[in-house]
């Protein structure tokens, strides 16, 4: 789920008193850091991009609120929370809106909201305890991998290792199936790894499917492994839809930030580059796409996390999925892209509230999706609609990229589980029946493709 920046025009005098109250200083507004700026980050900063924190981040007594936000006053405090209390927004709808609020900050926000009389509801009370107890233990993986040839479980979070272990199992273990193919290289020198399943034949339509480009949705990378995984291993039982289809499955489309966040912080969104350093460091990739480039719902700021770098495919990653997919044979017709959370099955355009031509047909799909998901899954719903409308507008996406500029049809972000009761840091106990709803909205989606 994608950050967005909140216009706001509540009075300055207003606003100061209830800062007044709760003991925080008031800046007049052209003073303010940006709704999504770390406002505390140093000017001439010691730790480089590329070089780990001394410490890991600790997230004790940080918070998550829900907001109701139907309103201007209350999109007002929304606003005032993040530039003043260094919060920052997880998911938004039409309705409300979770609000990830740090320890430090707690008592002066809750101070704030109290003053504006705007209720709010604590979500996950205390973050680091849900990190904390969001991944079990490795050490049982040793004696999957001496009877399965690799560590992947599905029942854990795993490192890099571990995903790219498994597939270059796949590719050895299923050489008339399966091979991979390192289409570039991240920031800090990682392979952006492609695994491609392919029966062969020369009539196959193709489609992409990748995960992780936000660091901390770690559902989205175990839940394209599972795809895939599902996949290969069950081939010979799938039906023609499936097998004659040439998938290409990049799990982590930002490794670079994926190993940040298991390693240094567990929250960690963007990739590691740009040019700033420590907390400003680093590119939202589903920003940086070239369509539509630097629109709405972007920043220019660095510390934002919605920064969309500077210029369009400014960063290694985006820019190999680029140049690989435009100069590939495979023909197109499916673009898949995995992130969490909110349950939605989105399609384009992100970069307005505007919808191409056929997205009667893009809808019409979705929904048939979203009831095989709901099936699979014996309750997850999930709400379909074209991303700048359902949520809000985001340009530079990869998946508008896709359709505006490769003119793929069934282009589609998907935003996995949950609804907030644990946002980013979901158990890894739901990466199974995450990933069987997955595995059906694919069966739907190669379905279609079949018919083009």
């Amino acid at each position: 789920m994608n950050p967005i920046p909140v216009s706001r025009t509540v009075a300055a005098f207003i606003v100061s008193l209830v800062l007044l109250q709760c003991g925080s200083t008031h800046k007049l507004p052209a003073e303010t850091a940006s709704a999504n700026a770390a406002p505390d980050a140093p000017e001439q900063p010691s730790v480089r991009a590329n070089d780990a924190p001394a410490q890991p981040v600790k997230y004790d007594g940080a918070q998550l609120w829900r907001i109701a936000y139907d309103d201007q006053p209350k999109k007002n405090a929304v606003a005032e929370l993040q530039d003043r209390f260094d919060a920052s927004m997880w998911n938004y709808n039409a309705t409300s809106v979770d609000i990830f609020v740090r320890g430090q900050q707690l008592k002066k926000a809750e101070c704030f909201l109290r003053a504006a009389n705007i209720p709010y509801e604590v979500v996950i009370e205390d973050m680091q305890r849900a990190i904390d107890t969001e991944n079990p233990s490795l050490e049982e993986t040793e004696l999957w991998e001496n009877r399965n040839g690799h560590r992947m479980t599905w029942t854990a979070y795993h490192r890099l290792a571990d995903i790219y272990d498994w597939m270059d199992y796949l590719a050895q273990t299923y050489p008339d199936l399966c091979s991979t193919k390192a289409i570039g290289k991240s920031v800090q020198g990682r392979e952006l790894k492609v695994l491609r399943i392919s029966n062969g034949n020369p009539a196959n339509r193709a489609i992409w499917m990748d995960g992780g480009i936000h660091a901390r949705e770690w559902i989205s990378p175990a839940t394209v492994t599972y795809i895939a995984n599902e996949l290969v291993e069950d081939w010979d039982n799938q039906p023609d839809h499936l097998r004659n289809v040439d998938w290409y499955v990049l799990p982590v489309h930002n490794p670079d930030g994926y190993e940040h966040s298991h390693q240094y912080d567990r929250l960690w969104r963007k990739n590691r580059g740009g040019l700033q350093y420590g907390p400003c460091a680093g590119v939202d990739l589903n920003r940086n796409y070239g369509y539509k480039w630097g629109g709405q719902g972007t920043s220019k700021q660095p510390c934002s996390e919605i920064f969309a770098g500077s210029g369009p495919f400014s960063e290694p990653e985006s820019k190999a999925v680029s140049e690989f997919m435009q100069s590939s044979a495979a023909d197109w017709k499916g673009f898949l892209t995995f992130h969490s959370y909110g349950q939605y099955i989105l399609y384009p355009w992100g970069y307005d509230r505007v919808v191409p031509p056929d997205h009667a047909d893009l809808k019409r799909v979705g929904d048939a999706a979203a009831e095989q998901m709901l099936q699979a899954s014996g309750g997850s719903r999930y709400t379909v609609g074209p991303s700048g409308s359902t949520l809000y507008p985001a340009a530079g996406g990869s998946d508008d990229w896709a359709r505006g500029a490769l003119n793929i049809k069934y282009a589609y972000t998907v935003e996995l589980r949950d609804t907030g009761r644990y946002g980013f840091v979901l158990p890894a106990n739901q990466i199974k029946p995450t990933g069987d709803e997955a595995v059906a909205f694919v069966d739907i989606i190669a379905q279609e493709v079949a018919k083009l």
